[in-house]
């Protein structure tokens, strides 16, 4: 998780510088695209690339799934995914046009925008942060204002859901130390908590013996969207189709990871072999309802509300990220706050 935070501060300071059950013949329809074997829109594929932020793992599963069912091929495209790392310019890649398609946070996207970056969000994979905190379940701790109240935490400052947490707390009865990007010291010292993804690091804690008690970040008041797919504004005006197209492949594919995750996993793993056939399939439950939600259930996965950009655009501000919120109407388009059609039969 370290490394994929870094990578997060790191295209931040680089801007700095810089200044229905989603496969249905109706969504194919919908985009443009002919539904007989998948053969008329293979014969015309486009290539497209999508860049991701961090290592094939399970967060990225859906866009996997849609590459490898056929799901780009029956909209017409060839998608390329790009894996990621530690200090990958996502928001510079998609901004220059060297890929056509990019994975970033929801609060990155709204700095890089507060610095003129025209990029626009299509899909939110997360729809509930899965940022959290852990510390050992020993510990009888209730939330994350218990953890806060003493111990060590291990986290990065600057991060802003770190920045949310210490003016709603305060740190001044917790030490705060460097995050290592593992659970080492964790599982050593009882009284070491850290920040983590509930997809991650609590999984390698219960490997190693440990049970820890996990807060989610969210359940505190931030929640942004995490796993954003985003485009420049020029992709969207001068290939619209191709866009929606995109968006409606990536949410088939989500559909078909969600409901069995093994295939994508399998391809997957032989590109990260840092995590075994476990994890990854431990990973794929411990996400699936903050991808899958009441709201999704309704109006599709991926889903996206004003009010949820309005609000994170709010607490940047506050919390003294950015010195003004970009106008919602200027970067969220209609065709995509919301999914058409349920994606649940």
């Amino acid at each position: 998780m370290r490394r994929r935070l870094v990578g997060l501060l790191g295209s931040l300071v680089l801007l700095a510088v810089a200044g229905a059950c989603s496969r249905s013949k109706e969504g194919a329809q919908q985009a443009g695209v002919t539904d007989a074997g998948g053969t008329q829109a293979a014969a015309q594929s486009t290539r497209v690339k999508l860049a991701l932020n961090w290592v094939p793992e399970p967060e990225f599963g859906g866009f996997y799934a849609a590459r490898d069912m056929g799901e780009f091929k029956r909209h017409g495209l060839e998608a390329e995914i790009l894996g990621g790392g530690a200090g990958v310019p996502v928001v510079q890649m998609v901004a220059s046009g060297q890929v056509e398609f990019g994975i970033v946070g929801a609060d990155e996207l709204l700095t890089a925008r507060a610095r003129g970056v025209d990029l626009i969000p299509l899909f939110a994979v997360y729809q509930k942060s899965p940022l959290a905190i852990m510390a050992h379940a020993s510990r009888g701790v209730k939330g994350i204002q218990d953890v806060l109240a003493s111990g060590t935490i291990a986290l990065e400052p600057g991060l802003p859901y770190a920045v949310y947490l210490k003016k709603k707390y305060g740190f001044d009865k917790v030490k705060v130390v460097p995050y290592d990007g593992g659970v080492a010291q964790f599982v050593t010292n009882k009284d070491f908590a850290q920040q983590c993804f509930i997809t991650s690091e609590p999984i390698s804690a219960r490997k190693q013996g440990v049970e820890p008690a996990v807060f989610l970040v969210a359940d505190e008041g931030f929640n942004p969207y995490v796993a954003v797919v985003v485009t420049r504004r020029e992709m969207w005006k001068e290939q619209p189709e191709r866009v929606k197209s995109f968006v409606a492949a990536v949410r088939e594919g989500w559909r078909a990871y969600l409901e069995n995750p093994a295939p994508a996993n399998g391809v997957m793993a032989k590109l990260n072999t840092t995590l075994d056939a476990e994890t990854f399939a431990a990973a794929a439950q411990a996400q699936k309802p903050l991808i899958e939600t009441e709201e999704t259930r309704t109006k599709g996965l991926g889903t996206m509300s004003r009010e949820r950009w309005e609000t994170l655009g709010r607490q940047l501000v506050e919390l003294g990220l950015m010195e003004k919120a970009p106008p919602v109407d200027e970067f969220l388009l209609p065709e995509f706050t919301q999914a058409s059609g349920k994606t649940s039969p």
